[in-house]
């Protein structure tokens, strides 16, 4: 029986990255200029902050977030106090910077991108099921493999790990924004029509505001995937707290691998309180005007 010769199917890939390298070389150095000169200036204006002033400043902000007049705000103050403080008691501050420049970096991109998206997708049917197969891919596909196309088209460091965490983290918001979007009253879009609003001021004036809790559910999601990718993306340059895990790994170094997984935690969870707290403020007062 005749056997079937198999599909090159990883020789055309490399062709075609190849191929576009070449080719759109220009457009690949713009795009990573644009995003190295964001995480330098959000890296110098944090660095810029000492850190016990930095501390406390997050801190009052997690308690004005969850609300201070709240049960459980100044815990929360208190556990971003102590973590922080901890972080920076261990040495690691510098760190901690770099990786949180890295996530607020991707999450910019990860707005910027997402929510148009989003909108488009609870707004057209068609861009609904072009996104659905393409964001089932992007969820379902290993972290790892992220980090292969972003080191071909901008090489090691920031950038690379700031292009693969975007595109990790920004399936969470699009499919969120499009739910908060399609699930807002049908009475209240009929009533803003009734009254002569315009598409715009019936997006930015009914739509939004009513879905903001859904929206800040997928931003609240995008920041914990994109902390968690951030550690992989130590694997290619990234620095940040993930270069730590990274180091403790490889030198079979349990206690410098502990601390670094332990600040990552910390991080995470003040990051993850944080925006909670303001999608339940949203939930509460985020009626149409």
């Amino acid at each position: 029986m005749k056997e079937f010769a198999p599909i090159p199917l990883g020789e055309w890939v490399s062709d075609g990255i190849d191929r576009l390298t070449r080719e759109y070389a220009t457009a690949f150095d713009s795009i990573s200029f644009v995003i190295y000169e964001l995480i330098d200036a959000l890296q110098s204006g944090l660095h810029a902050i000492p850190a016990p002033w930095f501390i406390v400043l997050l801190s009052l902000l997690a308690v004005l977030a969850a609300g201070w007049r709240r049960p459980g705000s100044w815990g929360l103050g208190l556990f971003t106090l102590v973590g922080l403080g901890l972080v920076w008691n261990l040495r690691l501050w510098d760190d901690l910077i770099t990786t949180l420049s890295l996530v607020l970096a991707s999450e910019a991109l990860v707005l910027l991108v997402g929510i148009p998206l989003g909108i488009a997708s609870a707004k057209s049917a068609m861009v609904e099921r072009i996104l659905r197969p393409v964001l089932d891919v992007m969820q379902t596909m290993p972290a790892f493999v992220y980090l292969v196309p972003a080191v071909i088209f901008f090489g090691l460091g920031l950038v690379p790990g700031v292009i693969s965490t975007t595109i990790f983290a920004l399936p969470p918001l699009i499919r969120l924004t499009s739910l908060g979007i399609r699930q807002v009253p049908r009475e209240l879009v009929e009533a803003a029509l009734a009254f002569g609003a315009t598409w715009w001021q019936l997006l930015t004036k009914v739509q939004v505001p009513v879905a903001l809790p859904a929206i800040m559910a997928g931003v609240n999601q995008s920041i914990m995937l994109g902390l968690s990718m951030v550690v992989i993306a130590a694997m290619i340059g990234a620095g940040g707290l993930g270069n730590v895990v990274l180091e403790g790994i490889t030198q079979l170094d349990v206690g410098k691998g502990f601390v670094g997984g332990l600040a990552v935690v910390i991080l995470a969870i003040v990051l993850d309180r944080i925006t909670q707290s303001m999608g339940k403020i949203y939930q509460q007062k985020g009626k149409p005007r």
